[in-house]
């Protein structure tokens, strides 16, 4: 499947995009802001297929998907398609020199260059500044497009040359209904993950996956049950070392460390949730569980417990010491 039709619960930047596909006047550069696994980037290659598509239909937008080019964009073989992502932790400087001179050449054969760059927040401040003089000297014949959680993240002087497209986090029905009609999960299971992923497609999809399947529903279980979050009155008696031994295997991958923190969260919200409205839980198939814990904590210590949560989160997104960071949630979440 391909073209702007697959792309769910973007109708605003899909009309703004065919908007400038229509009338042919298309910025030089675009912002796609939004969270993680909400299309951003089908949408970025969407759009690059559709400005270099030789065979699609007169009075369409839509790229057919067959001709020589959008098969070498599907396949990822598209000389003049270029995508940049973070080496480690960061886009570097030495990255955005090498667009640099490929800027410096025109196209290969396609009708406009398009290059992604994804998670531009994580541009460091010389590349930032690299790509800002590319931005005020625009190549021609090229159309940028930076992806980014969100712009206060980036120089304002990159979001200010760049024409700004929000996405939308997706609706809880269309990640059930992908979720569902397209990879076979039961209704009810579901409701659970569209509703734990909040807005991402993407981390739903990774989360339902026969092999990550069962792993997630452990991980789940095994953060609530470790250090007793699951049982508020017992968490201040956890001894120090079993705090610290939790804190020390949520650091040991890295790359889960976010689903965990979100998974943490969302317990602690449902916790609060369930006093009020029991009905908009998002952990639903462990409503006995959160009733129970619901009861035997105050919503002022379970908000300084999410507060805490999210300091940590932060917190690493700063690039934090990780295995400190987590040792100080940890106990903030025992002790308060």
């Amino acid at each position: 499947m391909f073209g702007f039709k697959v792309i769910i619960n973007q109708e605003q930047p899909k009309r703004l995009l065919t908007a400038c596909l229509k009338t042919g006047h298309i910025p030089h550069a675009f912002l796609f802001t939004g969270k993680s696994g909400v299309g951003k980037r089908i949408t970025a290659m969407t759009f690059a297929m559709a400005c270099n598509c030789i065979g699609k239909e007169p009075d369409t937008t839509e790229p057919c998907g067959n001709c020589i080019s959008c098969l070498k964009i599907k396949s990822g073989n598209h000389p003049d398609i270029i995508t940049v992502s973070p080496s480690g932790s960061y886009i570097k400087i030495a990255q955005i020199r090498s667009l640099c001179h490929i800027f410096a050449m025109k196209p290969y054969e396609a009708r406009l260059r398009v290059v992604i760059i994804s998670d531009a927040q994580t541009m460091n401040p010389s590349a930032g500044n690299a790509l800002l003089k590319v931005l005020e000297e625009p190549p021609s014949r090229t159309i940028l497009i930076l992806t980014a959680i969100q712009s206060s993240d980036l120089l304002t002087t990159i979001v200010s040359r760049c024409q700004h497209i929000r996405f939308n986090p997706i609706s809880t029905d269309n990640i059930i209904k992908v979720l569902t009609d397209k990879e076979g999960v039961a209704v009810e299971e579901a409701a659970v993950v569209a509703n734990i992923a909040d807005g991402s497609l993407s981390r739903a999809l990774a989360m339902v996956k026969s092999s990550h399947r069962t792993r997630w529903a452990d991980q789940r279980s095994w953060l609530i049950n470790a250090i007793a979050l699951d049982r508020p009155e017992v968490m201040p008696t956890q001894p120090i070392g079993l705090l610290l031994a939790y804190a020390e295997r949520l650091s040991k991958s890295k790359s889960a460390v976010a689903d965990s923190l979100e998974a943490i969260q969302s317990w602690l919200r449902d916790l609060v949730i369930y006093k009020y409205s029991p009905e908009k839980i998002l952990n639903m198939d462990l409503v006995d569980k959160i009733q129970y814990a619901s009861q035997q904590a105050d919503v002022k210590t379970l908000l300084s417990k999410i507060e805490a949560v999210q300091t940590a989160q932060r917190n690493i997104e700063a690039k934090a010491n990780l295995k400190v960071t987590l040792e100080m949630l940890v106990m903030r979440l025992a002790f308060g």
